[in-house]
């Protein structure tokens, strides 16, 4: 699939979530939808992201948004994951990479010197015509939910 740019129109997928449902961006149509990817479930910076989106959940709804979670954990690590934080959003299991791929966020990391491919923290704002609107990439995560939110508001 080619690469996703700002201003057009994301390609349409459907992916396993948790609470047993399946996402697809069309039956998200009239909606728009955060979609964050993030390197692993119970991590600090990963479980403090989650917790950021999880608290402003019910302003993300007021503004027509749903958010949805994207990493290469298991499912069943999701549901616990999700369980254990209260989230009220879907986390989507992609352990074959496809959807990550599909937005390009499988990048070369570095960690204590060694170096792998992994997910690199971005955000996508997809609106309700299914338009990619905005993305971040190389996220932050201190304050980073503050400034997607002021974003969905101004749609």
């Amino acid at each position: 699939m080619p690469n996703i740019v700002v201003g057009q129109s994301v390609p349409d997928f459907t992916a396993s979530a948790t609470s047993k449902t399946t996402v697809s961006l069309s039956t998200l149509q009239g909606k728009n939808l955060v979609i964050y990817f993030y390197p692993k479930d119970n991590t600090p910076g990963c479980t403090t992201e989650g917790q950021n989106f999880r608290d402003f959940y019910e302003e993300f709804q007021d503004a027509n948004t749903e958010i949805i979670g994207v990493s290469r954990d298991s499912m069943r690590t999701h549901e616990n994951y999700k369980a254990k934080h209260s989230f009220p959003f879907e986390l989507i299991s992609d352990p074959e990479e496809a959807l990550c791929k599909h937005f390009d966020v499988i990048k070369l990391k570095k960690l204590y010197g060694k170096e792998y491919m992994g997910i690199e923290r971005s955000t996508f704002l997809i609106d309700t015509k299914g338009v990619l609107h905005q993305e971040w990439r190389k996220v932050k995560v201190k304050g980073h939910v503050d400034e997607v939110l002021a974003v969905v508001k101004n749609l």
